[in-house]
């Protein structure tokens, strides 16, 4: 059993009200199926109480944050999977095609890299920062927003996420 308390209904609901007003205001749509969002929801709050953050349910999380980050819901993997499969990883977001029953749900491969790839793109993701900008350009992990800053947003006002899943682009 867990040492944590499961969240209430109450708190589900207002998470769920929360999840879909900011995707349906940012172009994203969520699966109808109430039910089964409400059980991923509640399983990312679990998460977000045992680890700090959000990690998407459907994905086993590490517990360190940094490591984690590309699991963070909405994921790094998002938009890459609705392009390609017109759905997210766990259902959790859906294509318009999908929601109105133009196109069916289908297995979605995992994308995210094993642990010993993603520690050598850590590796071989270093770069210099052109002298010629007199400000670094950050771009958001999950949606491609880019903006040329000090640092990046405390949240990206395209897709929510949280400053620390921008990554110094330029």
């Amino acid at each position: 059993m867990s040492d944590f308390d499961e969240p209430t209904a109450t708190e589900v609901d207002t998470y769920y009200l929360k999840v879909k007003k900011d995707a349906e205001s940012s172009g994203y749509h969520l699966s109808p199926d109430t039910e089964f969002i409400k059980e991923l929801l509640k399983s990312i709050l679990i998460n977000m109480e045992r680890y700090g953050y959000g990690a998407c349910p459907c994905r086993l999380a590490s517990g360190d944050k940094q490591d984690d980050l590309d699991l963070i819901c909405p994921c790094d993997y998002r938009d890459p999977d609705l392009v390609d499969y017109d759905a997210c990883y766990c259902g959790l977001y859906i294509s318009g095609e999908i929601l109105s029953g133009e196109k069916k749900l289908q297995p979605i491969p995992e994308r995210r890299p094993s642990p010993d790839e993603r520690e050598k793109m850590k590796v071989n993701m270093g770069f210099k920062i052109s002298n010629e900008l007199s400000k670094p350009v950050w771009r958001c992990k999950v949606c491609g927003y880019l903006c040329a800053r000090d640092k990046p947003p405390e949240i990206c006002p395209i897709c929510k996420v949280s400053g620390d899943r921008f990554e110094k682009f330029i």
